[in-house]
C-alpha cells in the first residue's frame, strides 16, 4: 500500500508519470458530461473528473481496470436489470477502486495541502488500519481470491422515478466511514465499504420494501441517509486472514473475523446525529433540522409511514 504519486495504487509497482487511469472511468465521463465538471478536496482545493487520476500500472491498467470498467459500463447500460445481474464483487471492486483513487488523492494532497483539514486523514491511526485492511480486499481486484462466507461490503441498489427526477448522474463519499453512492441515470448505487455485509443485514427490512419500487429522489436521499449514518456508528474494523496455501490452490481464501467482544458492533443510534445527516442529504428540498424532528420520537421520513409500510411517492409537496 503506497500513499505517492509513483507506485500503482493497486499493485504498488514503481510507475512512470505517464501510467495514469481516471479515477472515474472515461465512459463515466462521456455518458454524463463529467470530464469538466469540479470537485472539491478536502484540503479546499478544486479539481475536475477528468484531471482525477491516479498512477496505475500497465499490467494492472490492461488486465484489470480497463476490462473491469467494460463490464460495469455494459451493466449499467442496461438500468437497474444489469446491475442486478451483474457479480456483487464487481461492484465492490469497481467502487472501491473509485473510493480509493479518491482517498489516496486526498493523502497525497495532505502532504502539501492547500489548506491543512481540521481532521487529517493521514493522521489518524484507527484510518490507517482500516484502510490497511481495505487494502487487502481490493486485492481481489487482481489477483484470484474467494471470500469464505462472506462479501466485504454491503451494497444497495435503489432504482429511482423519472417523474421528479433531474439529476442524471450524483456522487457523494465520505472517506472515513467508507460510506459511498453514485448515481446513474435511474438507478442508484450505495455502498458502505468495509462492513462484511452487516449494515446490508441492519438495514434489510427497509431494503426488502424498496424492492421492485421506484423511489422519489428525497427517498432515495433519506435511504442514503439511513446506510451513511449507519456507517458512522458502525464501530468495529474486520480484519482479514489469508488460509495457507496449498499447492493445488488455484486462489486464495481470505477469512474475516470482527471483533465483537470488546467492541459494540453499533454505537447507540442518536437522533440529533442522524437528523443533522438526514438535513444533509434533503437540502434540495430545504428541508431544516427542525421539520425532521418535529416528533423526536419518530423523525420524518418519505420511506416509510406511520406503521412503517412503504411509502408510494410520485411528487414532493412541501409541507406548510
Amino acid at each position: 500500500m503506497q500513499f505517492s504519486d509513483s507506485h500503482c495504487f493497486l499493485c504498488g509497482a514503481h510507475t512512470s508519470p505517464e501510467n495514469r487511469t481516471p479515477v472515474f472511468a472515461s465512459w463515466l465521463q462521456d455518458r454524463y458530461k463529467l470530464r469538466d465538471k469540479e470537485l472539491l478536496l478536502l484540503d479546499k482545493s478544486v479539481t475536475t473528473f477528468g484531471e482525477l487520476t491516479i498512477p496505475c500500472c500497465d499490467t494492472c491498467h490492461t488486465q484489470h481496470v480497463i476490462p473491469l470498467e467494460e463490464e460495469v459500463a455494459q451493466a449499467a447500460s442496461q438500468g437497474i436489470a444489469g446491475l442486478q445481474a451483474l457479480e456483487e464483487e464487481k461492484l465492490f471492486h469497481w467502487i472501491g477502486k473509485m473510493y480509493y483513487g479518491t482517498l489516496v488523492t486526498e493523502l497525497i494532497k495532505e502532504a502539501d495541502p492547500l489548506i491543512m483539514p481540521q481532521n487529517p486523514v493521514s493522521e489518524n491511526p484507527k484510518m490507517l488500519g482500516k484502510f490497511r485492511e481495505f487494502f487487502k480486499v481490493l486485492q481481489s481486484m487482481r489477483v484470484p481470491m474467494v471470500f469464505s462466507d462472506f462479501i466485504p461490503c454491503s451494497l444497495f441498489l435503489l432504482e429511482v422515478s423519472p417523474t421528479e427526477d433531474d439529476l442524471p448522474f450524483e456522487y457523494q463519499d465520505e472517506l472515513t466511514t467508507m460510506a459511498f453512492s453514485i448515481k446513474l441515470g435511474s438507478v442508484a448505487i450505495v455502498c458502505t465499504l468495509l462492513d462484511n455485509g452487516i449494515i446490508r443485514k441492519a438495514l434489510g427490512k427497509l431494503y426488502h420494501l424498496t424492492k421492485q419500487e421506484q423511489l422519489h429522489p428525497i427517498q432515495v436521499a433519506e435511504f442514503k441517509a439511513r446506510v451513511f449514518y449507519a456507517a458512522y456508528i458502525f464501530n468495529v474494523v474486520p480484519e482479514y486472514f489469508e488460509r495457507p496455501l496449498k499447492p493445488e490452490d488455484t486462489h486464495l481464501t481470505l477469512d474475516t473475523i470482527i471483533d465483537d467482544v470488546t467492541n459494540e458492533i453499533f454505537n447507540p443510534w442518536e437522533m440529533s446525529a442522524y437528523a443533522h445527516m438526514l438535513e444533509e442529504m434533503l437540502k434540495p428540498w430545504s428541508i431544516r433540522e427542525k421539520e425532521i424532528l418535529a416528533n423526536p420520537p419518530q423523525p420524518i421520513s418519505f420511506l416509510l409511514d406511520a406503521q412503517s409500510n412503504f411509502q408510494h411517492m410520485e411528487r414532493y409537496q412541501k409541507m406548510n
